[in-house]
Order: C-alpha cells, then sequence, then structure tokens
C-alpha cells in the first residue's frame, strides 16, 4: 500500500548532515555509440550497495567537484553518470556542431543498462531528482528485474501537461517574469508553443542568439524557485556559460518533444515497479513540479511511499535533506 506522511518542521539542529564528498574510485568514458562517449565515476565502498545517482535537467550534469552527499559511502558504491550531451560527456551540447539526432530519453535508457553492464551490477538502486525521476522511471519500467529499490525527489514525469506548466501555466504566479520569457522569442511564435520556440532558437547559427535565449530561460527558472524558502536569484543562470548552452539545448530539445514518452505512459504504466519498494520526497511547495504528479504515481505504485515536506520547494529544505538520508540508510540494510 502507498503510504503519505506530511512532516512537522523539527530544529535545524536536529537534522542529520551530509555524508563527506568522497573522491572517485574509478571512472571512465563509456562508449555509447552514435559518436557519444558518457562519461562515469564510482566512490564509496567498492563492496557497498550498488546505487546509481541520476542527475535532472535534462542537461543538467553532475559537478566535476566532489560535493558531500546523501548516500554513506561506507555501505554504498556510489555511481554517477553524465547524460549525453552534458557535464563531462562528449560531444557536448553547447558546440552547435553538436548533433541531436541522438539524444532522447530511449537513448538515455540504453546508456544506463549499458553502464550496468559495462560495471558487472546485476541490480542497482535508482535516486534522482526532477528529471532524473522521469529517466528512472522510464528506465526501471523497462527493465524492472535490474532494479532494487527507487528514491525520487522533487519529481516529474515529463508529461506535456506537466511541460506545458512550467512554461506556461506557472507564469500566472510571476507575470512580469513569463512576459520576459515569451517576449525572448520571435513575435510571431509568442502564442504558440514557447518550449519549440527556444528549442529552435538554440538552433539557431548566431552565437549571441543562442546565448541569449539561454539566458532567457534560464532566467525564468530562476524566477520560478525564487519564492521558495530555499530559492535564489541565479539557481541556474549561476551555471558557467557552457552548461548553461548545454542545458537549455538539451531541455527544450527534450521538453519540445515531449521527451518521446506517451502522454501518462510512466504513471498509467506504473503498475510495472510492482516489488520495487520506492519513497517519493516532495515540497509542499514546489511551484514547478507541482506535487499532484507523485500523489498520481504513488496511487499506481502499490510499494511506494510519499513523503511531503511542507516547508520545501523544487530547491529543497534541511528536512526534505532528512527525509533523503533517511531512505538511502533503510534501503542500504535491505
Amino acid at each position: 500500500m502507498s503510504a503519505l506522511l506530511c512532516l512537522s518542521l523539527r530544529k535545524v539542529s536536529d537534522m542529520p548532515e551530509l555524508y563527506p564528498a568522497g573522491e572517485p574510485y574509478d571512472h571512465g568514458m563509456l562508449d555509447v555509440g552514435d559518436g557519444n562517449r558518457v562519461y562515469w565515476e564510482v566512490s564509496g565502498n567498492p563492496k557497498g550497495k550498488p546505487a546509481l545517482n541520476v542527475h535532472g535537467g535534462p542537461g543538467g550534469g553532475f559537478s566535476p567537484t566532489p560535493r558531500p552527499s546523501a548516500f554513506d559511502p561506507s555501505r554504498y558504491r556510489i555511481i554517477r553518470f553524465d547524460q549525453r550531451g552534458c557535464g563531462r560527456s562528449t560531444p557536448h551540447a553547447s558546440d552547435p556542431a553538436t548533433s541531436m539526432r541522438y539524444n532522447t530519453t530511449h537513448h538515455l535508457i540504453a546508456d544506463m543498462e549499458l553502464l550496468r553492464t559495462h560495471l558487472g551490477i546485476e541490480r542497482w538502486m535508482l535516486f534522482g531528482g526532477s528529471w532524473g525521476p522521469a529517466l528512472i522511471l522510464a528506465y526501471a519500467q523497462r527493465y524492472p528485474d535490474r532494479v532494487s529499490e527507487i528514491v525520487l525527489v522533487s519529481l516529474t514525469t515529463a508529461r506535456r501537461s506537466e511541460i506545458d506548466w512550467l512554461y506556461r501555466g506557472v507564469g500566472r504566479f510571476f507575470p512580469e517574469a513569463w512576459d520576459k520569457f515569451r517576449d525572448g522569442v520571435p513575435e510571431a511564435e509568442r502564442d504558440g508553443d514557447l518550449v519549440a520556440a527556444y528549442a529552435r532558437l538554440m538552433e539557431n547559427p548566431s552565437a549571441d542568439v543562442r546565448a541569449k535565449a539561454a539566458i532567457d530561460w534560464l532566467t525564468w527558472e530562476d524566477a520560478v524557485v525564487s519564492a521558495e524558502p530555499s530559492g535564489s536569484l541565479n539557481v541556474y543562470t549561476g551555471r558557467p556559460a557552457a552548461a548553461q548552452l548545454a542545458f537549455v539545448r538539451i531541455c527544450s530539445h527534450y521538453f519540445s518533444n515531449g521527451a518521446w514518452l506517451e502522454e501518462g505512459a510512466l504513471i498509467r504504466n506504473a503498475d510495472r515497479l510492482a516489488g520495487i519498494p520506492g519513497v517519493l520526497v516532495h515540497g509542499r511547495l514546489d511551484m514547478g513540479c507541482p506535487i499532484g504528479t507523485a500523489w498520481e504515481l504513488t496511487k499506481r505504485w502499490p510499494d511506494a511511499e510519499l513523503i511531503v515536506v511542507g516547508d520545501s520547494g523544487h530547491t529543497g529544505s534541511d528536512a526534505m535533506r532528512e527525509n533523503v538520508i533517511n531512505a538511502l540508510n533503510r534501503f542500504a540494510q535491505q
């Protein structure tokens, strides 16, 4: 049975701390075909429980500098990879010569499965936030026997209805910022599909046009999280220039194509996850990815528990961190 737990707030001093950053003990570039090489690295305990950390975006990539983690490195074998076109994977989507033809959700699923076999892993736990859960759910529904547990944070399933909300509907709460976002595309396209219009701008031969489109997109992303308790002015625009271009080019490419998923499929097919324990941690105040999606998913996934964090949005909080750490520690024992 799925469960719902609404949290009361606790003192920050009571919250568990993230585990210290650890240097990877193994890493490499995996040839996934189509001219793409995916960067991967492994840290933690070589004999620990295998866990794949799936980043958001799409196109977010991981920081090249190790950071504190919610994974206990003494109990987990922690695997990270940069999805096609971003982070340290090559070729990089910031380069206009890089083709996006071979960068789709189905390619990423195949990359994950190839990485699993490359590392000699039979089953692994999957963890991720934002776009990461959409990719995790798509992978797990295709390869349920390869997944031991799942932890999802601030999730989206990349339905077209969710994409329309993020890039149009939520504009009713930030009308001045949304007007600027809309005005970033040619006037003739402002009443149409804005995401597709930005995708076209990111393919423009002019570097100035691409750079402006990326900043306009990321400024809107910043606005959506600006009212959250942990929001800031540069959550997205604070990225390095190349990472900005790759993020927006990949995001607009995926979302203008509905992530190549049949509308609602990840929720409709959640029964394929039966037998896989899951924890969903979602902020009540998440404007970009409203909690309704997580609620719908848990109603179709019999082994999932939804934890609603009352003081958190998409950018997280101390209470959200606590619940993620607790979920990962619980699964480390299984």
